[in-house]
C-alpha cells in the first residue's frame, strides 16, 4: 500500500489519480463526514456519510485509522487494503498505520512551498479565509518530526505532476522489490 500525506494542495489527489490511470494501483476510497465538493463522486472520492454513520463504523472496529481534521472526521476501511492500493492520509493516520506493522507499505510526504500550494487551493474556488485557516492548521499538523516514520519526502513544487506520479511509482516498487 502507498501512504501518501501533506498538506492542503501540495498535489496528494492529483498524483493519486495518475497514479490510478497509468500505474495500476487503485485508491482506497476513505469514509468521511465532511461535504462532498462539487464534482466529487460518493464512493469514488470519498464515501460520504453523517457523523453518526462514522461513530458506528468505528465502534464496530471497521478502520485501519481514524481522525479528525479540521472539524472533519476521516477513516480508513480495514477492507480492501493491500498492495497497489494508494491512500492520502494526514500524520495521525500515517501514524497509525505504521504502528500496525502491515507488510509492503511505503509512507511518501509530498512537500510543497507555501506559495504554490496558495495559488492551488485559489484555482480550485477555496475562499481566501479557508485558505488561511488551513495554512494555520497546517502548520500544526504537517511538521515532519510528528511522523513516526516516512520512507521518502517528495519536493512537488518545480516538477509536473506526471513526472511526480512516475517518481513515485519508481521509488514504491523499488522499495516493494527491496522488501521481498
Amino acid at each position: 500500500m502507498l501512504v501518501m500525506i501533506g498538506a492542503s494542495a501540495s498535489g496528494k489527489t492529483e498524483i493519486a489519480k495518475i497514479l490510478i490511470e497509468k500505474y495500476g494501483f487503485s485508491k482506497l476510497v476513505t469514509y468521511t463526514t465532511r461535504d462532498m465538493r462539487e464534482g466529487e463522486v460518493n464512493g469514488i472520492d470519498y464515501h460520504f456519510i453523517s457523523i453518526e454513520e462514522f461513530e458506528k463504523k468505528k465502534k464496530k472496529r471497521e478502520f485501519l485509522e481514524t481522525a479528525q481534521y479540521h472539524n472533519t472526521y476521516y477513516g480508513s476501511p480495514k477492507k480492501g487494503a493491500d498492495e497497489m492500493k494508494v491512500i492520502i492520509v494526514e500524520p495521525k493516520g500515517a501514524n497509525s498505520i505504521f504502528r500496525k506493522n502491515l507488510p509492503k507499505t511505503i509512507f511518501i510526504y509530498l512537500e510543497t512551498d507555501q506559495l504554490i500550494r496558495r495559488v492551488r487551493m485559489l484555482n480550485r474556488g477555496d475562499k481566501l479565509e479557508n485558505v488561511e485557516s488551513r495554512f494555520k492548521e497546517d502548520k500544526k499538523h504537517f511538521r515532519k518530526s510528528r511522523f513516526k516514520h516516512l520512507d521518502h519526502i517528495v519536493n512537488t513544487s518545480s516538477h509536473t505532476l506526471e513526472e511526480l506520479a512516475e517518481n513515485i511509482y519508481h521509488l514504491y516498487t523499488e522499495d516493494i522489490k527491496n522488501q521481498n
